[in-house]
Parts: structure tokens; sequence; C-alpha cells
């Protein structure tokens, strides 16, 4: 076993600090409107956090891989990680990545603790698989659980790499009282950046899925993508994108990229 201390980009592809640009609450002072606002606004939190591991262990792996081919990496924020074993051929490879106490990212985020991505190939390979654990993990206050599963699919009929990821029993929790659980089955296809593995920067992705959980009152979501997410990392956005959910058994709800509006049990306003 070696370990190298490499440069990683953590860098998430919109804010997801929990009170960073909340959701409009425009309107009349309603309970009901604002008990949906919250549940959207940690579907939210839950949803960026889990895509913001997806690509933390992508370029992991990239790095992991350049460190061993003698190829530089274009990443600024220093944390551990750990090879096993360390060559080019031996898979399955653990890989640890440690942000000990607190290491913040290019994007301000300050995380801590670890993750361990079991692969059993390298990133741009066909048919390799990711499998990403969390060790006392914490995207900033909120603490990261579950199991996340990333497959290469290898290039579409587009010629577009696309990946499949899973997440089972994943939870985003703090001390002041977030508690929402997050399932996904998602496709992400790699729309742009993907001929520079060097430089993420660049980078687009569209993200279709069915997604649900519980947040943290219990009540229960669950959402399909009417039009999917166009992410782009700089400048750090969603493009475009339509989400319809179910909230509690009622449909209804929307949160639309296209025209940056809600909408809760048919009234829509921007956000």
């Amino acid at each position: 076993m070696r370990k190298i201390l490499a440069p990683i980009l953590v860098i998430l592809f919109v804010s997801c600090q929990k009170n960073d640009t909340p959701l409009n609450d425009s309107g009349p002072d309603d309970a009901t409107r604002t008990v949906y606002i919250n549940i959207l606004n940690e579907y939210v939190l839950a949803n960026e956090i889990f895509q913001d591991v997806v690509n933390n262990s992508g370029d992991v792996l990239l790095i992991a891989e350049n460190s061993l081919t003698g190829k530089t990496n274009s990443s600024k924020i220093d944390a551990t990680i750990t090879i096993e074993p360390f060559d080019l051929e031996t898979f399955p490879k653990t890989i640890t990545v440690d942000f000990g106490s607190g290491t913040q990212g290019r994007d301000g985020v300050i995380r801590r603790g670890s993750i361990t991505i079991v692969s059993t190939g390298w990133y741009w390979e066909q048919e390799s698989l990711h499998t990403i654990t969390f060790n006392n993990y914490y995207h900033e206050v909120f603490k990261v659980g579950g199991t996340q599963v990333v497959k290469n699919f290898g290039e579409n009929e587009d010629g577009l790499i696309e990946f499949f990821v899973t997440v089972e029993d994943g939870i985003i929790s703090s001390t002041d009282g977030v508690n929402v659980t997050f399932n996904d089955a998602s496709s992400r296809i790699w729309i742009a950046g993907s001929e520079t593995p060097l430089n993420i920067w660049d980078d687009e992705y569209l993200l279709d899925a069915l997604q649900n959980g519980f947040s943290s009152d219990g009540t229960t979501y669950t959402l399909v993508f009417e039009e999917p997410l166009h992410y782009v990392l700089l400048p750090r956005a969603i493009r475009s994108g339509i989400i319809d959910l179910n909230i509690g058994g009622y449909p209804g709800f929307k949160i639309n990229y296209n025209n940056k509006t809600i909408t809760i049990l048919g009234v829509t306003t921007g956000f």
C-alpha cells in the first residue's frame, strides 16, 4: 500500500449549503406552503450533495490513475488519497479519500471525514463499477451516509459517455434536525468536457432520474425528471431541466430550471 498527497477537485454543480439561495417563499404567510418549501429545499440539498459525491469520486479516480502514469492534474485542493493495490493493472482497487478534520474546496465547501471507493476498473473503462461508502463524512455541517454505485455504460448512440448511478439508503443529517433520506436511480450523460479529462472545469452533464425518500418530518417524496437537468461546472449552475414531484402522496409540485419557477399545488412563483 502506498499513500500519495494529491490535489482534489472538490466542487458542487450548484451551491447546496442549506440556507444558500433557498427556494423563493414570496406570497402570503401560508404555513402549508412553508412546510412544502422546506421539503423541496431538503430534497434539493440531498440531491446536490450526492451529485457532488459522484463528481468528486470521478475526479479522485482520474487523479489515482494519473498518479500511476505520471500525468498531472489541475485540481487545487489537498486531501490524502490511498490506493491499494498501488499499480495500474490489479483490480478491484480500494481508494480512500481522507479530508481529515476539514478541507475547503474551490467551491468554498468544507468537507471532512473520508470516502472509500471500491473500483473494478478505471473511470474511463466501459462496464467499470465504482462503489462509494462514507466514513464519518461531512459536507459542511451535514453528515452523509448510504451507498452510491456508479457504472460506466460506455458510449451511447450519440457517442457520449453514459453512467448509471444508484444511491441506496442515502441519508443527510445534521445536529439542527435535518434528517433526509434519499434513493436514486439515474442516468448521467457526459455531454461536454470528456475530451479534456485533466480539466474537469469544462465538464457538462445531463441527469435523468427517478428519486425518492423522506423529509425530516417523515413526509414521503418521489420524483421524475420531466426534462433532464443540464449541469455545468463553471460557472456552477443547473442550466435547464424540469423536475416533477409527488409530496406526501400529492402531485402538483414542480421545479422548473428553464424559467426559474417552482409550482406548489398548482401555484407557480419564481426563485
